[in-house]
């Protein structure tokens, strides 16, 4: 029985939801990364008060430490963390392919080199299912081999293949009942994006994901390559694009029939000062105007709030915004705690960007629920 019940659907973008064991997920939805059990400067607290549905927690970063056998006794990453909320958990196939200098590749799995401490793991398709039921996730990703943006046809080939292969190994060795999403693999190629979208779906996941893009792609590569697979996989499961992206292209995602994203750029904004503010009522915005690969106007602005000009500027980031930052500093405060090196800065323009992104997704719903036939 499907976890996923469409609600609403405006033209292929769709309203839905996820009952996951830890709680009913709104699509579509956008997941903070909390990659090593955190989101970076934020609590547990702080997320459930910006009101995030579900947090995006990383396998190999959490195999490397706390460990598979410290996460067991741990009970798991819900009691760790104290987040009451749901959490998927990425399988650790993106870190092997942004580590590939430090790793090598078999049909077995990969061996690599940790970052911390030079000490050799091979990682495989049942480990990584055994660390994400220690870890405890609702939803969990197969492993996969993910071949750089610039790959030749062959190098695609053999990805998607192998990830194929290792995407039966994990059904058959995942036993604790989480919900469990293929990743769709193939580069740029339409015919290899559809033989391992129908190849998983043979095998048969509770929801598929867009692995392998956001990678050095072109964007109109990228958005070409998401069209098409939306409209071979199946409507009664949800649709995850891994890794993306710039606000402009979740809209365009969404309205492509895409129910799941997550990205650092919020985040990594956040720590380098550069804010989202949106240029209009976000409430307001007909979001079909938005489909197009790059939009000839944007429905926000960055913000470099560590620019001289915002030195004696005492207006919130966003007049729009109702996040924590907004209501409490300006943009002087802020541009003030960056050059001072105030690690309040982080978590003040954190909050604000995440607020920013979950707002744009409880937009996006509420318009396909306006709008929807």
């Amino acid at each position: 029985m499907s976890t996923y019940k469409l609600i609403q659907q405006k033209d292929v973008a769709r309203r839905g939801t996820i009952t996951t064991n830890h709680g009913v997920l709104q699509t579509p939805f956008f997941m903070p990364i909390a990659t090593k059990g955190a989101v970076k400067s934020l609590s547990s607290h702080d997320m459930k008060e910006l009101e995030a549905q579900i947090l995006l927690s990383n396998t190999y970063h959490l195999l490397l430490r706390p460990g598979l056998e410290q996460m067991k006794a741990l009970g798991g990453l819900h009691t760790l963390m104290n987040w009451q909320g749901p959490i998927l958990t990425d399988s650790g196939g993106y870190q092997v392919f942004s580590l590939s200098k430090m790793n090598k590749t078999t049909e077995e799995g990969v061996t690599f080199q940790s970052h911390i401490d030079g000490s050799r793991i091979h990682l495989t398709p049942e480990l990584s299912m055994q660390m994400q039921t220690a870890i405890g996730a609702d939803i969990v990703m197969q492993f996969d081999d993910v071949a750089a943006g610039d790959s030749p046809r062959a190098r695609y080939k053999e990805a998607m293949e192998r990830s194929l292969r290792w995407a039966g190994r994990c059904k058959e060795s995942l036993v604790s009942g989480q919900q469990l999403f293929g990743i769709v693999q193939g580069g740029t190629h339409e015919d290899l994006r559809e033989y391992s979208a129908r190849g998983l779906m043979e095998i048969g996941f509770d929801g598929y994901a867009i692995g392998g893009l956001s990678v050095g792609e072109k964007r109109e590569d990228s958005y070409r390559i998401v069209k098409h697979i939306c409209q071979v996989l199946p409507e009664d499961k949800p649709r995850y694009f891994m890794g993306g992206g710039m606000p402009e292209e979740i809209v365009a995602y969404v309205q492509m029939g895409v129910d799941m994203f997550d990205c650092v750029l919020p985040t990594r904004n956040a720590r380098h000062g550069t804010l989202f503010a949106f240029n209009q009522d976000p409430a307001t915005i007909d979001w079909s105007k938005y489909q197009d690969p790059r939009p000839t106007e944007l429905f926000y602005d960055r913000v470099r709030v560590t620019n001289e000009m915002y030195q004696t500027d005492q207006s919130p980031i966003d007049p729009h915004c109702t996040c924590e930052t907004c209501k409490t500093s300006s943009r002087a405060y802020l541009r003030h705690l960056f050059g001072v090196q105030e690690l309040l800065a982080y978590r003040l323009a954190t909050i604000h960007n995440l607020h920013f992104y979950l707002t744009l997704m409880k937009s996006l719903r509420e318009w396909i629920a306006k709008t929807a036939v």
